[in-house]
């Protein structure tokens, strides 16, 4: 074996039955700043994996002894995470297949095209460390972050979860806003697993999906004989969350009329159930949740200013998937690894293409968007890895919106008025139609934002 002095720089390991191939891939490797040693069996190769780490293999195919493709069997059952690049002077599609079947993460022909070879080794150590990220966060989630099912290392990720570690150790109601898919029962499931309160109840209602006479019963319980279908008294779920958080989710649907029996509820601690005259006392941490703008609901009548205030005493803002960058393909990671063992499927990561597709596609879902999106990849795929055919159209063909303000004639130049109301509009649909988070952005009120909208 000939090797280089290492440092924290990737590594790669290269396998060929020929010194002198060894040495020249060695040397170019070298002037491209790449740390490379070489071994000339495949004996020699697994020794190598199994005494260092590198972060790719390089392997010719045929060799002495064993061949490239069963030492890419071997590495792949006991180094999955390890990608391996295939060489080899008969470039058939066979060759390419077995190779890919064998686990190889690509395939490439002799002679080698240098420049080639240096992008597709870039692509797999790029891959490999995305790949470690991911099985670092996840096996540090039970320990060093109480937080865990929120992955994510983007900034305003971590700035969450700082805030979740404070909002736990506080019994103050919270109020979660945020786009639809965000992940917003998940967060208020985390902040009562590490509040004082983890060894009591969670319950969560969705006051949305139902009719408001049946939403008072369901919060606030009934007695037998409250109403046609009462054949037997119901405690509430104030009272089945005693103890314990109570999550009000889609609290911006509540009709007016349950608003303010809420928070007279809220106010005084105590419910009082549909047809008794008794009112009973709760211990309950309350957590409402929501994808509408409150604000606005509130200035235009349709959600009450007091409940309003009573709910936000901690307002929690979750991030829209689009604004997390790499989290993006950490989270596809981790939903490619969980289907893929669901669906008793080998699929071991993402295809060249795919993260650049994902990285610029908007999700508009948002994670349980991507969520699905990875659901159905692995569900569809016909390989070891999700390939750009199997996303969705919407996200294979997404091209990303311009703000078009006019070309060089000056027949086609706007007015300064119309730019500013087009990109009013741009801000608010980026906002996913939070016209308080827009104003923000826009350093505007949102009465301002309205009337320029609707000045067209």
């Amino acid at each position: 074996m000939n090797g280089e002095t290492t440092g924290s720089q990737p590594r790669v390991l290269i396998v060929d039955d020929e010194p002198s191939m060894c040495e020249m891939i060695q040397t170019d490797l070298r002037l491209r700043g790449v740390k490379s040693e070489w071994c000339s069996s495949a004996a020699d190769a697994i020794s190598a994996i199994h005494a260092s780490d590198f972060d790719v293999v390089l392997t010719d195919v045929r060799m002495p002894g064993t061949s490239g493709l069963q030492l890419c069997q071997q590495v792949s059952a006991v180094r999955p995470d390890l990608p391996i690049i295939v060489m080899t002077a008969f470039g058939t599609l066979e060759t390419a297949i077995a190779a890919m079947r064998s686990g190889a993460y690509d395939f490439i022909t002799k002679p080698l095209e240098m420049d080639l070879l240096s992008l597709t080794l870039k692509r797999a150590i790029e891959r490999r460390q995305l790949t470690e990220q991911v099985r670092l966060l996840e096996s540090t989630r039970d320990t060093s972050n109480a937080f865990g099912d929120l992955l994510g290392q983007s900034p305003v990720m971590k700035r969450l979860n700082e805030q979740l570690h404070q909002i736990a150790q506080s019994d103050a109601t919270v109020l979660i806003t945020g786009e639809s898919g965000t992940g917003k029962e998940l967060t208020a499931r985390a902040i009562h697993g590490q509040s004082r309160r983890a060894e009591h109840s969670f319950v969560a209602v969705n006051c949305g999906a139902i009719s408001e006479t049946l939403l008072e019963s369901e919060l606030f319980g009934h007695v037998k004989g409250a109403f046609t279908d009462a054949r037997e008294p119901r405690r509430g779920l104030f009272l089945e969350a005693q103890g314990g958080t109570l999550l009000l989710d889609e609290i911006g649907e509540m009709p007016l009329t349950m608003q303010i029996k809420l928070l007279r509820a809220l106010e005084e601690r105590k419910v009082r159930p549909v047809g008794s005259d008794k009112e009973q006392s709760f211990d309950v941490r309350v957590i409402a949740a929501t994808n509408r703008d409150l604000d606005a609901a509130v200035a235009e009548g349709r959600f009450r200013e007091d409940l309003f205030y009573r709910i936000n005493v901690i307002a929690l803002e979750l991030p829209p998937l689009r604004s997390r960058g790499a989290d993006i393909l950490r989270l596809a990671e981790h939903f490619l690894r969980k289907f893929s063992q669901q669906e008793h499927k080998p699929v071991t990561g993402l295809a060249e293409g795919v993260g650049e597709k994902l990285l610029a596609y908007s999700w508009p879902g948002n994670v349980r968007e991507l969520r699905n999106v990875m659901e159905r990849a692995v569900a569809l795929t016909r390989y070891d890895r999700v390939t750009v055919e199997d996303l969705p159209d919407k996200v294979r063909d997404f091209e990303g919106g311009m703000l078009f303000i006019g070309g060089l004639d000056p027949a086609e130049l706007l007015p300064l008025e119309e730019i500013e109301r087009r990109y009013i509009a741009h801000v608010v649909d980026a906002c996913g139609g939070n016209q308080t988070q827009a104003a923000r952005i826009l350093g505007l009120d949102r009465k301002t934002i309205y009337r320029k909208l609707k000045s067209d």
